[in-house]
């Protein structure tokens, strides 16, 4: 009897004890756990009217640009260096920073409809296939024209792009003849170090343009190269640096700083301080060091050029630097597209914070610079110390915080040798379109120079430079017999200097401008 009551009971029972460790188990984990499955799913209001205008609003609307407006509206009301990128962005976003891309190594520009080749990488994928600078690429793999209508830049370099060992088959005009290339597309170098050379027999001058992947190799490399040939004084050159990747510019700091020297900390509100020294032995930590830098320097340069400044290491000649003391992590989203958010600020070994005020909008945030040319900031030095706290350097150097790096030496910024008509050659494309149709022409003179320093000692731009440019000018619509004496000789260097740069890209450009530089010039001073 008491068998068969067991035998109807026992399933109730262990039914009942089952039941009450589930719902236990259920309010403890509700308590305890953070997954989203267990947390108030209640809307706030954003929510709900995106929620509704995706279901209930009269007209079609494409959701991705939905997406992207909302996104960018609420980045709107953080600060300007927060941004997102939509998947199709993202790719391109990393490109500068990594210093590379697949491709077939070319620069050209578009000259009446048509994409002309400026220069052909050494050893890239296009040298090694046979293109030349001059060349017209007028279609590619046959279907694809790139001639005689209205075609982007973009455009054009999405169509040569694409993954390394693909191949693309191009037709290029040459002269009079028509050929077909195949080229195979490879790993193009995107450098972020334009020059490296000896500017006298002891003096060397390096220009870095941003902070990528690969800048701290590219610096190391060539500063054992300018010390092989006896450099015993380094300029730094960093005007119209942007920035980048803080480490590659604490690697840079730590080959000029003695060991275990704090070099830039970062801190945020919800990031805890992490300090950033010096800890390798730096391969010039004792010799003369001058950096140079601008309104454009900005992030990364600031950093540096802070450190060194800190240090009583560098003479900083130049203008206030653009006074960005922000730090951006990315984070990649589910849809493949791309959030920089800023989430904490940097300061120099002194404690200085250089982020400058952005509590007037981004627009003007961005175009601060037009606001320092018109009060006069980048033409007097009296006007260019920002009003933010002062600090004491170990060596006693007065330096501040509150809106960028203020050098120790000022350089006004020129603007005597811009009147408008040369400013229109810049803006209408006029004087890239001059320099490669004269080179194109004179290929024959200029072949006779094999270095950028015997170009700079041996060709001077003189009468037949300027009445060519007249000439070409006027199809613009631009009149240059009203410039002055003074601004034409400046000029006829900087159309030096863009001929160098057709033949050695930016390194030759450099070693001829810098020829002419006041900032150079006051650096060799030192």
């Amino acid at each position: 009897m008491a068998s068969k009551k067991l035998k109807i009971w026992l399933p109730l029972l262990f039914a009942l004890v089952l039941t009450a460790g589930m719902y236990l188990g259920f309010k403890l984990r509700a308590e305890t756990s953070s997954t989203v499955f267990f947390t108030n799913t209640q809307k706030n209001e954003l929510q709900e009217v995106y929620d509704l205008i995706r279901s209930r609003y009269v007209d079609n609307l494409n959701q991705d640009s939905l997406n992207n407006a909302v996104i960018n509206d609420v980045l709107a009301h953080l600060d300007p260096h927060s941004v997102y990128f939509p998947p199709v962005d993202a790719a391109g976003a990393n490109e500068e920073l990594l210093g590379n891309f697949q491709g077939i190594g070319v620069e050209f520009s578009m000259f009446s409809d048509t994409v002309n080749v400026l220069n052909v990488i050494e050893n890239g994928p296009s040298f090694k296939a046979g293109i030349e600078v001059g060349d017209k690429i007028i279609t590619v793999n046959d279907t694809i024209s790139l001639a005689g209508k209205k075609i982007k830049a973009d455009d054009v370099r999405k169509t040569l792009r694409g993954p390394g060992g693909s191949q693309v088959v191009v037709t290029i005009i040459r002269g009079t003849e028509t050929k077909k290339i195949t080229i195979t597309r490879g790993i193009i170098p995107l450098p972020s170090l334009d020059v490296a050379y000896m500017i006298t027999p002891q003096t060397g001058f390096i220009r870095l343009n941003k902070f990528s992947e690969t800048t701290y190799k590219e610096f190391m490399f060539n500063l054992e190269n300018l010390q092989k040939k006896g450099m015993q004084k380094l300029i730094l050159d960093l005007r119209g640096n942007g920035g980048g990747y803080m480490q590659e510019a604490v690697s840079i700091a730590d080959q000029f700083l003695s060991d275990n020297k704090l070099i830039v900390y970062t801190e945020g509100n919800k990031a805890p301080r992490a300090d950033y020294k010096s800890r390798v032995e730096g391969l010039f930590e004792t010799g003369k060091l001058v950096v140079l830098v601008d309104e454009s320097s900005a992030s990364a340069s600031e950093i540096l050029a802070g450190a060194l400044q800190d240090w009583d290491r560098a003479t900083i000649i130049g203008r206030r630097t653009f006074g960005k003391g922000l730090v951006q992590q990315p984070f990649q989203l589910s849809d493949g597209g791309m959030l920089r958010l800023t989430i904490a600020r940097y300061y120099t070994p002194l404690g200085r914070n250089i982020q400058k005020p952005y509590d007037k909008g981004k627009e003007q945030y961005q175009s601060d610079w037009i606001d320092r040319l018109h009060n006069g900031e980048l033409v007097k030095a009296d006007t260019s110390t920002p009003k933010g706290k002062a600090y004491k350097t170990p060596g006693g150097h007065v330096v501040y915080g509150g809106g960028g790096i203020t050098p120790d030496i000022f350089v006004p910024f020129d603007t005597s040798s811009q009147p408008r008509p040369i400013i229109d050659l810049y803006l209408k494309g006029t004087l890239n379109n001059f320099i490669y149709n004269y080179y194109i022409t004179n290929k024959s003179t200029f072949s006779q120079f094999k270095t950028p320093e015997q170009f700079a000692s041996q060709f001077e731009a003189g009468a037949k430079e300027w009445d060519a440019l007249n000439t070409f000018a006027r199809k613009d619509s631009i009149n240059l017999s009203s410039i002055a004496a003074k601004s034409k000789t400046d000029f006829m260097q900087t159309i030096k200097a863009q001929l160098a740069r057709q033949i050695w890209r930016t390194a030759g450009y450099y070693e001829v401008m810098n020829l002419q530089d006041p900032m150079v010039k006051k650096a060799l001073e030192q």
